[in-house]
């Protein structure tokens, strides 16, 4: 590591400490602040906080990896992303914000789902906190393993101090500072990575001698590369799309709507979101793809092609610029981990030490035990993360699935469809999770290959989770009148003057 990148990635460095210290005395007097910041988002914070804790690592590394290595035809993940964003943004956000704050202010999403079907047995929020803290924990991992690679790549250290310079500042911003220190950091981040995937294409296509001299030395080592059909069958097609999916069920991202401030931010936060994600998008792609061609005109050594973005940073910026791109990797990463962290922090806290541990809890108590299991937390993803051949596009997919399968479609139904039942929302929840591990741990194959390298495993999930939810609803008994009326309530909240 030369003094210029040194330099650069210290002032990042404190500057996010800097932002964790300011939101610790501003913002984590009691659970609500800690964990949801009040409430009291400002729409652009809300946006590119969701769009940074959203694209992790995996923006900047996994998808440049995966367009080097297939071309344009992996990119159709990305026009799925975008697509399920927007639907995210208008079906989700709007409907959740309310009706979080109308069902006794509810701070996660286990404690919104046990509010919305007046659930007294305490099965869906155990149940849904079980399957955030399983997956979440895997999720955290991939991103200390894309910071891990980072510092093996960038600076020469060995990969396991990579995991622990990662994970050592994530936590210490997070443990202090809790919801506000990750949005504000998250705002701070997602502009880098914006700036970040701007700069980098146009200066290697600069550097490539322009977009004929790319498109020839991409072609003559990749002749379909730059074709978004070619190669790509109709399944591979589908399960790329189906990535969009996921959104409705992720609660680092949807948890962010919860916290925006008004309803009518909520509209101002969308054109924010999708503009900074269609861009940084087009240019994690451009990464891949002139990365591809530099790679070939130059004959450099390219030994993981996840690394294409930190090869690109360290060869055509000056050692200040450079560190800040390097820091913008850490920017992906770092955004994504801190926000995991705390929604896995806060189902610990929220939904089993206050209701099965210590239910006459007091503020200050729970705030401490938030910050425990930050720290506790982590560890198991450090734990996770120590093997240096882990794939961060595919650890992320995994997750991604999972969290897609078993709260996507009980997340939309519960905001939409009075007749969901308790019964319903569980055994869909359950049958989605089940769906996707299945898919991926079953040692069954079809014409030689695994399950899910057939089709997206979040595709089985969420069709039988969402019929699942549906059929064990309508057979079921008819639904309580006081949650029937509850959700009457919710929906007049959201137009009061209708």
């Amino acid at each position: 590591m030369n003094a210029g990148e040194l330099i650069s990635l210290a002032i990042y460095f404190l500057a996010m400490i800097g932002i964790g210290l300011y939101a610790w005395r501003k913002s984590t007097s009691s659970s609500s602040e800690y964990l949801l910041g009040g409430r009291n988002l400002h729409p652009a914070v809300g946006a590119l906080s969701a769009g940074a804790s959203d694209m992790s690592g995996w923006m900047l590394m996994g998808v440049p990896g995966a367009v080097y290595l297939s071309g344009l035809g992996a990119a159709w993940i990305a026009v799925g992303l975008i697509v399920g964003a927007y639907f995210n943004y208008l079906l989700v956000a709007p409907r959740l914000r309310v009706f979080t704050e109308k069902t006794d202010d509810a701070l996660t999403i286990p404690d919104f789902l046990e509010k919305r079907f007046m659930d007294k047995s305490r099965a869906l929020r155990v149940f849904s906190s079980i399957v955030i803290v399983i997956f979440f924990t895997l999720y955290t991992s991939a991103g200390i393993v894309a910071g891990g690679k980072l510092f093996l790549a960038s600076f020469g250290t060995s990969y396991e101090l990579g995991l622990f310079i990662t994970a050592g500042v994530v936590i210490v911003y997070t443990l202090f500072g809790g919801f506000l220190a990750v949005s504000l950091t998250d705002f701070v981040q997602g502009c880098m990575m914006f700036l970040a995937l701007v700069l980098v294409p146009f200066v290697a296509l600069q550097t490539i001698g322009g977009w004929d001299e790319a498109q020839v030395a991409i072609n003559s080592v990749n002749p379909v590369a730059l074709s978004w059909f070619e190669g790509v069958t109709a399944l591979g097609l589908i399960s790329s799309l189906a990535w969009g999916l996921g959104y409705f069920g992720q609660p680092h991202i949807i948890v962010r709507f919860m916290a925006i401030r008004t309803l009518k931010d909520i509209a101002t936060a969308r054109w924010i979101g999708m503009t900074w994600m269609v861009i940084t998008l087009i240019g994690a792609v451009l990464v891949g793809l002139f990365g591809l061609a530099y790679v070939t005109t130059t004959g450099i050594a390219l030994e993981d092609p996840e690394t294409i973005f930190i090869v690109f940073s360290q060869v055509l910026f000056h050692p200040f610029i450079s560190g800040f791109l390097l820091a913008a990797i850490l920017a992906a990463i770092m955004s994504t981990i801190s926000s995991q962290l705390l929604v896995s922090s806060s189902s610990l806290t929220e939904d089993f030490y206050k209701i099965f541990i210590r239910k006459s809890a007091s503020q200050k108590e729970l705030v401490t035990i938030s910050r425990i299991s930050v720290l506790l937390v982590s560890l198991v993803a450090i734990a996770l993360a120590f093997d240096p051949d882990s794939n961060i596009l595919s650890l992320v997919s995994n997750a991604w699935a999972g969290f897609g399968a078993a709260f996507g479609p009980i997340i939309l139904m519960s905001l939409y469809w009075k007749g969901l039942t308790r019964d319903g929302a569980l055994a869909g929840m359950i049958v989605g999770a089940a769906t996707v591990l299945f898919w991926l741990y079953a040692p069954i194959t079809i014409q030689g290959g695994s399950l899910s390298s057939w089709i997206y495993e979040i595709i089985p999930g969420f069709i039988l989770s969402s019929l699942t939810a549906v059929g064990v609803s309508l057979m079921g008994r008819s639904q309580n009148p006081e949650v029937d009326s509850l959700f009457g309530e919710l929906v007049h909240a959201m137009n009061p003057k209708g």
